[in-house]
């Protein structure tokens, strides 16, 4: 009895060391096979396709005019009389609201009415001025005419003389033209009669009763009463690169986006280039301005834009992602992967808008071309990132494992 155990107790350990040893077989087999078939390369690729190639020029700025305008004053006291109401259309010199002036208004207005006053008696004066001289000038041209070839050393000084004068007086009349509008404006700033300076749809700040304040009287500033919207369309000042300046044109199309209007995006068009550019720091800019086509009351002065000018568009053509072209040695290929084999076709290449190159010759619609090269760890597991000579994922991305044993 004891024999028949012990019989049967070494038979129970050789079976379990065969178990063992075919278990250790199969997880170093399955091992073996599993880290060839790592070790074969993973390729992703994108299908060369026909479509339509836009390229553009992406820039940012800000709006430079709107056909939002501010209507302000430096008038002082308190609104007596509205006489438009939010939303109104009004014309240009309309009365919009009457101010009580205080006194600080009142002596802002009377300084500026006398400088009104004197400003316009400069105008007279210079014009008379003017006038003056260019009679003296006429009389000196009438005593030396007929004497063009022969003329004197006095009779030249004379009339040298008298055509400084007469340029004088002249930039003097300019100079008082100048001065009198400045004073005007002045004037019209602390008037206590506030009227539209151009046609639109008002939109008001203030209301009967509401006082005003635009400083201390030894320093004036601005007080916003309303805004005017007007049928004009903004301009928006961006920054163009050095290296994109040359791609910029006058009447290329534009998409542009504004961050404070989130969504929302409108067209416009390129309508000036700076040819002379700035330099900051060793970089230089160049501004190109661009203009809505259509107003809107939500696009305000100084907001940021971000700017796409289309530069080119092209149909029809065969494209591939930008990340399977290779360029060496002065010659551009791309991997074309047919029936499990990876071949390097030489290329000619056309316009690129960075994610798609258009190709001129070399491959045809629908083939195969090479995007990236996914790796895998030596252990039997795949690390999931691309070690690639390209970059980047093509469109109708797909992977597929070339070599290794057991197939995949």
């Amino acid at each position: 009895m004891r024999l028949f155990q012990r019989i049967n107790q070494k038979s129970l350990a050789l079976k379990i060391g065969v178990m063992l040893l075919t278990a250790g077989l199969v997880w170093f087999g399955f091992s073996f096979w599993k880290n060839t078939k790592s070790s074969a390369p993973q390729y992703q690729t994108a299908k060369a396709e026909k479509g339509t190639l836009i390229s553009s020029v992406s820039a940012s700025g800000s709006v430079t005019t709107s056909n939002v305008q501010e209507v302000t004053t430096q008038a002082t006291g308190v609104v007596q009389k509205m006489d438009v109401e939010d939303g109104q259309k009004v014309a240009k010199g309309q009365i919009i609201a009457q101010i009580e002036l205080d006194l600080v208004g009142q002596q802002r207005n009377a300084a500026a009415y006398t400088s009104l006053i004197n400003a316009q008696k400069s105008v007279n004066s210079a014009n008379n001025n003017y006038r003056s001289t260019q009679a003296s000038l006429q009389v000196v041209y009438d005593e030396i005419k007929g004497h063009d070839t022969d003329e004197t050393l006095v009779m030249k000084e004379k009339r040298t003389k008298a055509e400084v004068a007469n340029d004088n007086a002249y930039d003097g009349v300019v100079s008082a033209r100048a001065q009198l509008a400045s004073s005007a404006l002045s004037y019209n700033l602390t008037s206590p009669v506030i009227r539209a300076p151009l046609s639109g749809i008002i939109n008001l700040s203030v209301a009967e009763g509401s006082q005003i304040s635009a400083g201390s009287s030894s320093d004036a500033s601005n007080q916003r009463l309303a805004t005017i919207t007007t049928e004009g369309t903004p301009l928006i000042s961006v920054n163009i690169s050095e290296i994109d300046a040359l791609q910029i044109k006058t009447n290329q199309k534009t998409n542009v986006t504004f961050d404070s209007l989130e969504g929302k995006t409108y067209t416009g068009k390129v309508v000036a280039m700076d040819k002379l550019g700035t330099s900051t720091s060793n970089v230089v800019t160049y501004t190109a301005l661009i203009k809505l086509d259509t107003g809107s009351s939500e696009v305000l002065p100084n907001m940021v834009a971000n700017v796409n000018i289309i530069t080119d568009i092209k149909t029809d053509v065969l494209s591939v992602p930008s990340s399977a072209v290779q360029t060496s040695d002065s010659q551009t290929s791309v991997q074309i992967l047919k029936n499990g084999e990876i071949t390097n076709v030489l290329v000619e290449t056309g316009s690129s808008n960075g994610s798609q190159t258009e190709i001129v010759s070399g491959i045809n619609e629908g083939d195969a071309v090479v995007t990236s090269t996914i790796t895998s760890d030596t252990t039997g597991g795949s690390q999931g990132s691309s070690s690639s000579p390209f970059s980047g994922v093509g469109r109708s991305g797909r992977i597929f494992q070339v070599g290794g044993s057991g197939g995949f």
